[in-house]
């Protein structure tokens, strides 16, 4: 979630975006070469902005105003595909407005992996609502991040290990490669 160029740039801690980007990217290549379902998801407000959320608050996590359109992009690491199912949002979560509890259930899906920037606001808000709406789910730890390490370290110990699994890139490429093999 919100792998896009504008998260490139910015701080973050304790994986810097690079990484990031890199352990999606594996996890992509993965499902995609066993025909899993791939869903992107990424910030999608329009060109004026005006449908971004702007409450009155103590700490905005962003400047109102319309982004550069390259900002928006998916970042080319990802190597985006034809068959990728792309979600635009307009808030954290990937469900709130969208139609992906609607994709997911059409293909009867159960279990989702996450991953993204940033982990305790786009991922944790998507989780929690993955949990309220009963999918399983497993959590690429190394494949998200936050703008600090205590922000990334509270959600992946605290909040994650009660509604899903955390694992890391490498632990779930290999269970899911092991499972097909014994569906095979």
């Amino acid at each position: 979630m919100d792998l896009q160029e504008m998260m490139r740039g910015r701080p973050s801690a304790p994986h810097g975006p690079k990484q990031v980007f890199d352990q999606a990217a594996k996890l992509l290549a993965s499902f995609r070469a066993h025909g899993a379902f791939v869903v992107l998801v990424k910030i999608g407000y329009s060109s004026d902005a005006k449908d971004r959320l702007s409450p009155l608050c103590d700490a905005p996590l962003g400047k109102a105003g319309p982004m550069p359109a390259d900002s928006l992009a998916l970042v080319p690491e990802l190597n985006v595909q034809p068959s990728d199912y792309q979600i635009a949002k307009k808030q954290w979560g990937a469900f709130y407005g969208t139609d992906l509890d609607l994709q997911l259930r059409r293909r009867g899906m159960k279990t989702l992996v996450l991953t993204g920037i940033s982990t305790a606001f786009v991922v944790e808000s998507t989780a929690r609502d993955a949990y309220e709406r009963g999918y399983n789910q497993i959590f690429a730890e190394d494949a998200m991040t936050a703008m600090t390490a205590e922000e990334h370290n509270t959600a992946v110990t605290r909040i994650f290990p009660r509604i899903g699994l955390v694992r890391s890139t490498a632990e779930i490429c290999n269970a899911f490669q092991a499972a097909l093999s014994q569906s095979a």
